[in-house]
């Protein structure tokens, strides 16, 4: 195995040389990069799986989001979509994007979940009646889609209940007024993050877009009861073992984490279970094994 991360045009000419001498090209994210290596792969006959994290098939411009919003960029992508031999998504609402951005029926695209270990992921100690929230916000541009605007504009309604946001720079969210209950922490390693699940009763999702977030499923296997907004993969993750709200709504988002902090911690106990049925490791891997050894075949 050969792996290659990197960026700018050296990028371009080490995928190029690396592709010839490799049997499968495993791309992270349909980028750019990945319409270079499905190109190069077809021109040498090697086959090539494109992975969708959500920003590569997004075309957002109320929220000045997804690589679709580039003139130039979008036809590479596209091109990327359309000839890779797999294209992998991790929920099914990704799958229709990426089917609507190829312009094609998609018969080359796969649904594969992300994979969690549940051994790691585990509930210990005593929860506290507190709300958490997880999500990269370094700047004011990704405020309104992770729901940052929402969750803090819920907690100032809530004032006695502590809330908690893991990964937010304080500088892009000091325009909304921080009220006393939220403390922000800026990002950690993900490893760190167990501890925080593992005390918090409740975890957030507030999210104006999602595909199917980490941050969740790992609260969920650490018993947290999950309050996310109804979009991407959210629905799927929660089912009936949690809250569902629409995004942007302040009101709404009250009254939910309300119904969650007075909900027995038997939901959090089944929101575990749904967790390590559905997306265990193990799962994604005998999945990407057996997609390699058909494309190899």
């Amino acid at each position: 195995m050969q792996p290659l991360i990197g960026h700018g045009v050296k990028q371009i000419f080490k995928i190029i040389a690396s592709v010839p001498r490799n049997d499968i090209v495993f791309c992270w994210f349909a980028s750019v990069y990945a319409s270079i290596a499905v190109f190069v792969g077809g021109v040498f006959g090697k086959r090539t799986i494109v992975v969708v994290g959500g920003v590569d098939v997004a075309k957002e411009p109320e929220l000045n989001y997804g690589i679709f919003l580039s003139p130039w960029k979008a036809p590479l992508i596209r091109y990327a979509l359309r000839n890779a031999h797999r294209v992998l998504v991790v929920d099914e609402s990704l799958r229709h994007e990426a089917v609507l951005r190829a312009g094609r029926e998609g018969r080359n695209i796969e649904c594969v979940p992300t994979g969690y270990d549940p051994s790691f992921w585990n509930a210990k100690g005593t929860k506290h009646p507190e709300v958490l929230s997880v999500a990269v916000v370094l700047d004011k541009s990704r405020v309104r889609l992770k729901g940052i605007d929402t969750i803090i504009g819920a907690a100032k309604k809530l004032p006695g209940t502590k809330f908690t946001l893991i990964g937010v720079r304080p500088q892009a969210v000091h325009h909304l007024g921080i009220p006393h209950n939220v403390r922000i922490i800026e990002p950690i390693p993900r490893s760190e993050l167990v501890t925080y699940y593992q005390k918090a009763k409740v975890y957030c999702q507030p999210s104006r877009r999602e595909g199917l977030p980490n941050t969740l499923c790992e609260a969920m296997l650490c018993e947290c009861i999950p309050v996310a907004t109804d979009v991407g993969g959210n629905r799927h993750a929660v089912d009936k073992n949690g809250f569902l709200v629409v995004p942007g709504n302040a009101d709404a988002l009250v009254n939910a984490l309300k119904r969650a902090l007075r909900t027995s911690p038997r939901s959090g106990k089944r929101a575990r279970k749904r967790m390590a049925e559905l997306f265990p490791r193990m799962k994604r891997e005998r999945s990407l094994l057996r997609i390699i050894s058909d494309l190899t075949a």
